[in-house]
């Protein structure tokens, strides 16, 4: 208690150094709170967006399908079997055929990912019931930045031209019968999505998909020679890319809380080097040496504990308007390949916030031992004297 009395009194002391110590360490401290907030609630919405538009709770694979090979859509797809068949009765399983085309919008030629989906399926948010138009032959629907890439708006016909199974080239007029807007750009960026039962029929695959979404009353069980694939396995990709976020992170406010205990290592020296008496006449009156590096290494938490409280009372407010009214990501964002929001709400966790607090005192802590331990090596006449040994 005595080392905390002196130690705060000492503190109070300094003045303006005391003050510029504990407002640059509580930047920090709510820095570090916020930049891992963002992160952390990118990555909840993400992984909710995600589910939610795309993969379900999981996905069945057809053996030969992979998503970043283009060319491996032609072969990857099957009828679906029995017990599938089953589980799509049941609407835990909803198929989804996928096939490349080329579409002729305003004259010019892209290439183009079709889908075909039930327009009856419920797991993904994806309005697939806009399909169901007996009105027109080949309804479409497209996500809103594929709108804007086509140059195209609800109501509007586009020319497609793909392979069927035999490799030959059929042709036909879709109506765009509506426009979603999603955050996940891989349902959205060059995807077009069609009626299963109608891209089955113009690429001669009746009752064949590539694969299949699960909802969570899926198991698993026997699906050879399909393949299940988790959610876990579904976004480890975006679980990669939100780690090197955090890395990156890691690096700015890293740098920021080493300037911070620089200050307090700069001050505890200075504090030891102008108060050798003081420190000579603690020895003298009866006080070990052990104790009165204490009392230095106290002062340096002590900057900690003061930075924290002052972090809380600018830093809560803040940090609950932020939560409240979110990060408005750029324009560009959407176009990074990545789920993201047009706006990030920060997620803070107990976790994240009595740990950042047990880093900052600690760290301070730590550096405040450091330049004590030269109090151990004093000779108490010396430092009464004012001399350096």
């Amino acid at each position: 208690m005595l080392a905390f009395k002196l130690a705060f009194k000492n503190i109070m002391g300094a003045g303006l150094r005391t003050f510029l110590n504990i407002a640059v360490l509580s930047f920090a401290f709510v820095i570090i709170i916020w930049h891992n907030g963002v992160i952390d609630g990118w990555n909840q919405q993400a992984r909710k967006d995600t589910t939610e538009w795309e993969i379900g709770q999981g996905q069945v694979w057809h053996p030969d399908f992979d998503p970043l090979d283009f060319l491996s859509y032609q072969d990857a797809h099957a009828p679906l079997s029995e017990a599938l068949q089953s589980e799509v009765a049941t609407g835990s399983l909803t198929p989804i055929l996928i096939a490349q085309a080329s579409a002729f919008p305003q004259g010019r030629m892209q290439g183009v990912v079709l889908r075909g989906i039930d327009p009856q399926q419920k797991i993904l948010k994806i309005p697939a019931h806009l399909l169901e138009r007996e009105d027109i032959k080949t309804p479409a629907l497209i996500g809103k930045r594929m709108a804007q890439s086509l140059k195209l708006e609800e109501g509007d016909p586009l020319l497609l031209r793909w392979r069927d199974k035999n490799g030959a080239f059929d042709a036909v007029e879709i109506t765009i019968v509506g426009v979603f807007d999603a955050n996940v750009p891989t349902i959205d960026g060059g995807q077009i999505w069609l009626p299963l039962q109608r891209l089955q029929d113009m690429t001669g695959l009746p009752g064949e998909a590539t694969l299949l979404v699960a909802d969570e009353s899926f198991t698993p069980s026997e699906l050879s020679p399909w393949v299940f694939r988790s959610q876990g396995y579904l976004l480890s990709d975006l679980n990669a890319i939100i780690q090197s976020k955090k890395g990156s992170g890691a690096v700015l406010y890293g740098l920021m809380l080493i300037i911070a205990l620089l200050a307090i290592f700069d001050t505890q020296v200075l504090s030891i080097f102008r108060r050798q008496k003081e420190i000579g006449t603690y020895i003298a009156l009866g006080m070990t040496r052990r104790q009165v590096v204490g009392i230095f290494t106290v002062e340096g938490s002590t900057y900690s504990i003061l930075a924290v409280l002052l972090g809380a009372l600018y830093g809560t407010p803040l940090l609950f308007w932020l939560a409240k009214t979110g990060w408005a990501m750029p324009a560009a964002s959407t176009d990074m390949g990545i789920s993201i929001a047009d706006r990030i709400y920060p997620v803070y966790g107990a976790g994240l916030v009595f740990g950042t607090v047990a880093l900052m005192v600690i760290a301070a802590t730590m550096v405040s031992y450091l330049p004590a331990r030269k109090i151990a090596r004093l000779n108490p006449t010396d430092a009464i004297k004012g001399k350096i040994q």
